[in-house]
Parts: C-alpha cells; structure tokens; sequence
C-alpha cells in the first residue's frame, strides 16, 4: 500500500511519519513550557512568561544589556526594552553602569530573579521526571542519549 504524504501547506509534502514526529516533538515542548509556566506560579511567581525565563538565561550568563537581550529573544531592541523593563518594575532585574560603555547598563538578576529561576530548574526536573515515570528507565534513557545526539549545543532561546 502506497501512502499519500500529507499536504501541510502550500507545495511542502511531509510523510504523515515525519509529521508525527515533529508534531510529538512541539507537543512534549509545549508539555514543558506549560509545566513551568504552571509551576513557578504556583511557587509565587504568577507574573512571569515563558519569554521572561529565556531572558533570564541571557541575563544570568552576565554581562547582557538589553540589547543583548534582544538578540538573544531574536527580538527588536523596543521589544526587550519593554521587557526588562517589567522585569525591573517586578523586582526580578537591576539595572546598573556598564565600564565598558556608559550609554548601555548592566543587567543583573536580583534574589528574586534567580530564585524564579531556581524554581523553574525545579520544575523542569520533576517533568522530566515524569517523563521517565511514563517510559521506564531504559526508554527514558534512550530518548535522553537521542536528543542528546539531535540538539545543537548553545544558549537556550526561544524558537519563534
């Protein structure tokens, strides 16, 4: 029996294995994202966003300006101007001099910050740890050593 690849847009045909694929991959993706989000507010942080977190990954490496931050979201420097403005009025950042440049300012995290932080590093183990509940040791380790091989090493980013 021949199967029909599917059409998903326009002129791109994708075999209904390989959509399945990357569809399962989006899910357990968004499955994380939302097991976070869910998470650190549930442990006092209810106003941050998924978006927020990837900052703080940039900001958290150190040295980051907001300019920095916007090419690390891979967003305009208004855009992450307004963000880590927020994230200042939120009590998450501090702004503070750049030695190497008095027009820009430092981003740091402040104790708020990185514990928001240290709460989503939590999070994201227990769903992993779920993860391994449903598929079992040796299933969960080969899945583990399979994305090891797949991802490309660098800083965690958003994929928008």
């Amino acid at each position: 029996m021949v199967r029909v690849p599917v059409l998903l847009c326009q002129d791109v045909r994708v075999s209904p294995a390989e959509w399945s694929t990357a569809a399962a991959v989006l899910r357990l993706a968004t499955e994380l994202v939302d097991a976070i989000q869910d998470g650190v507010a549930a442990r006092g942080f209810p106003d941050v966003r998924p978006a927020h977190g990837f900052a703080f990954v940039r900001i958290a490496a150190g040295d980051a300006t907001t300019a920095d931050v916007a090419t690390h979201l891979g967003v305009t420097k208004q855009s992450a101007s307004e963000l880590v403005a927020a994230l200042v009025e939120r009590g998450y950042v501090t702004r503070g001099p750049d030695p190497r440049d008095a027009r820009a300012r430092l981003l740091t995290l402040t104790s708020r910050g990185r514990a928001c932080t240290e709460a989503a590093e939590a999070v994201a183990a227990d769903a992993v740890a779920g993860w391994r509940e449903r598929l079992g040791d040796d299933r969960f380790a080969l899945l583990r050593d399979a994305l090891a091989d797949l991802a490309l090493p660098g800083a965690l980013r958003p994929s928008w």
